[in-house]
């Protein structure tokens, strides 16, 4: 990973040129221009085109060469072959960022433009230039007043800057869908990038720019990939340190979107499941439209946390009230019931006919009190219990919203205002103007309570990250890490079950007592040691998967059914494979009852290692309840990932069946986790199913297991 990039000047520049200028606004060129100057840019421009001396009131350069001075940043809007020549005209001159907008590169998915932009890399890679794009249509800088793009979403006179920033691998998407409509919607805009294909700096570098800036108090992202997931991490638990959520709308959920991904940009998207674990994970939150994203930020740029989940609403009318506690009930929003003295404060302010719940309904009474409204708001505000507050207005008057605002602004938990009418005295002022002013106002229910409920899932990321009691980067005792990887060491693709039990018990993962026995002799002897029932299971590197092959046998105890055992999992064996490799039979202690889970490590394109969990045996692939997590894990990442699943309940324990031990199996998945961080250039999976987890106090067991080493799969 490269060192992080100091981007102020790329940004920021004291002096740009730009090479492909022209007066042609029909011309790609020629509107970046065109925006660059209208925008206000108060630096020096050096347009760079031979075939003009004099562009738009600046004098106009042949080339690089020419400038009288190394600028900050060059912007390119030239034929793909000619880009890497200009670069190298660049370094030459001591020019630190360049922004490519030209096309052709990888995302036309041939060799020609993946050859093209492997150019660009190296180059950058060897002369530590920076460079944004190919493929890319720049970036807008509302706070220092810079742009360099082509786009028409700036026309006219600039937006003030604002504490919301903007980064896209797509240009149309990023300033029109994005940063226009947030703006329109009163969400003041600091800074938006359009990165293209990536050949250099990536969302990743301008995501951690934004955290670091100032100005920027939340980040918008759209994405189609994520060029490296340790990256993605370290930018994430950066943002987490400096409380400032990253708001992420990630293509490629569906293999169309995946393809169309592709198609746009060169991207390789991962598995989607496990990029939805990441953003869980590192406190990312998901959306899925492009609305949604500057929705989600109204609420989060306050960067006030709920300290849970529980919300009261108040209005003047009961189908508003219902609506409320049924789409907030189904985001997660608990309408808790208020504190006594609430309740008798509320009792004080409106009919004696009228009920005091939550939502509350101020029913008609409110049309004929000029305070009832604000009143209320107040008491239901002081109440502790409540961690959002949410009016619903539909026809208020300027004092009233005046006394929403200044509540809002000195409450220390977060405020959301669902305005669903307009303002009669005064049509003037609308949900943009105050969202301007800094109140989170909303036209649509859901998209209030998604915001809200978003706002609590971040707070809770955040108090989870705080009071976590293990250091993540704290390993469990006694793990011999040099005896797996010795035992790792073997020239097969594969590991039998025995040789994977014995990497896993290294770390601490407590397996079933076993011995492989090449006679009914020894299988009798083995049995014998082992005492009560046992199971006799083939031992083969070319029979993975046992119970395919017939070739195992549960709970057989004496002599005789050992024996009979013995002889029918080698003859299911030579049946389902002749010419398999038979090591001899595996007796194996029956492990007590519990509930069976499926652990694993697999691996993901973006992310690396990744931890499984899932309900076992067969029912992982039938039920598709599975989690997933990125290690190392700490025990309350193990829980919380648990408890994603279905079944979870199943280890907690129903209709009368004892606790699972749930502490030994988070302990499990830790120990696991960081077998995949010490040995991930040792394997590419490992497949534990089942593990068997006791009652609790008593442990687990692996079962069975089987791991892959990496590069013979």
């Amino acid at each position: 990973m490269r060192a992080v990039p100091d981007l102020t000047r790329f940004f920021n520049p004291r002096s740009v040129a730009f090479v492909g200028a022209t007066e042609d606004t029909s011309k790609f060129g020629g509107r970046v221009l065109k925006q660059m100057l209208e925008f206000g840019y108060a630096g020096r421009v050096y347009p760079v085109n031979p075939k003009y001396k004099k562009l738009r009131g600046h004098a106009c350069y042949p080339d690089l060469a020419a400038l009288p001075e190394a600028p900050d940043h060059v912007g390119i809007v030239i034929g793909a072959e000619r880009v890497l020549n200009t670069l190298h005209q660049c370094a030459a001159s001591g020019v630190p960022f360049a922004t490519i907008f030209t096309s052709n590169f990888s995302e036309t998915g041939n060799d020609r433009g993946r050859a093209l932009q492997a150019a660009i890399t190296g180059f950058a890679r060897e002369s530590g230039m920076r460079l944004m794009g190919p493929n890319c249509n720049g970036f807008v800088n509302f706070v220092d007043g810079f742009a360099m793009t082509s786009t028409a979403a700036i026309n006219g006179p600039r937006k003030p800057a604002g504490d919301v920033a903007v980064v896209c691998h797509s240009g149309g998407l990023g300033q029109m869908n994005i940063m226009w409509r947030a703006q329109e919607a009163g969400v003041g805009i600091s800074y938006e990038v359009s990165c293209g294909n990536e050949a250099d700096l990536d969302a990743l570098d301008f995501m951690r720019f934004l955290i670091d800036d100032e100005t920027t108090n939340v980040v918008m992202v759209a994405a189609e990939t994520i060029s490296d997931g340790r990256k993605f991490e370290a930018v994430a638990r950066h943002a987490a340190d400096r409380e400032k959520p990253i708001v992420m709308l990630k293509f490629g959920r569906t293999e169309a979107g995946r393809r169309a991904a592709a198609s746009h940009t060169g991207a390789i998207t991962g598995a989607d499941e496990v990029h939805e674990a990441a953003f869980r994970q590192y406190g990312v939150l998901r959306v899925n439209d492009c609305n949604e994203l500057y929705d989600t930020a109204k609420l989060l740029r306050k960067r006030k946390w709920p300290r849970g989940n529980r919300g009261a609403a108040l209005t003047g009318s009961g189908g508003h009230s219902v609506m409320m506690a049924d789409l907030g009930a189904s985001v997660g929003i608990d309408w808790v019931a208020y504190s006594p003295h609430t309740v008798d404060e509320l009792r004080n302010l409106i009919p004696d006919f009228a009920a005091v719940s939550n939502p509350t309904d101020l029913t008609s009474a409110l049309t004929g009190s000029a305070r009832l409204f604000q009143d209320a708001l107040n008491v239901v505000a002081q109440d502790s219990g409540v961690d959002v507050l949410i009016p619903i207005l539909v026809a208020p008057t300027v004092a009233a919203i005046e006394e929403v605002v200044q509540l809002a602004a000195k409450l220390e938990k977060p405020m959301a205002v669902l305005w669903t009418g307009y303002c009669p005295e005064n049509p003037a002022i609308t949900a943009a103007t105050l969202v301007a002013r800094g109140l989170p106002v909303y036209r649509d229910a859901l998209a209030l309570l998604k915001a809200v409920r978003a706002t609590m899932m971040y707070g809770d990321f955040l108090r989870r990250i705080r009071r976590a009691s293990t250091d993540i980067s704290q390993r469990p005792a006694d793990i011999d890490m040099s005896l797996a990887r010795t035992l790792l060491n073997t020239d097969t693709p594969q590991l039998t079950e025995r040789l994977s039990k014995r990497v896993l018990a290294a770390y601490g993962l407590s397996t079933t007592r076993e011995e492989i026995a090449s006679t009914p002799d020894d299988a009798v002897a083995i049995a014998r040691r082992i005492g009560g029932e046992v199971a006799l299971k083939i031992e083969s590197l070319d029979i993975p998967h046992k119970t395919e092959a017939g070739a195992i046998r549960l709970a057989i105890e004496g002599e005789t059914a050992v024996r009979r055992a013995f002889e029918e999992v080698t003859a299911a064996a030579r049946g389902f494979k002749p010419d398999a490799r038979i090591n001899g039979v595996l007796v194996q202690e029956m492990a007590p009852p519990g509930v069976e889970v499926m652990l694993g490590i697999a691996s993901d394109p973006t992310f690396g290692k990744v931890i499984i969990a899932a309900l076992g045996g067969i029912h992982v692939e039938i039920l598709r309840d599975v989690a997933y997590r990125i290690p190392p894990l700490t025990r309350d990442d193990a829980h919380l990932m648990l408890n994603e699943l279905r079944a979870y309940p199943l280890l907690e324990g129903v209709r009368g069946a004892s606790r699972c031990d749930i502490d030994a199996l988070c302990d499990t998945i830790v120990r696991l986790s960081w077998l995949a961080c010490d040995l991930a250039d040792n394997m590419a999976e490992i497949d534990i199913n089942p593990l068997r987890v006791l009652a609790q106090g008593t442990g687990v067991r692996v079962v069975d297991a089987l791991i892959i080493r990496r590069n013979c799969a």
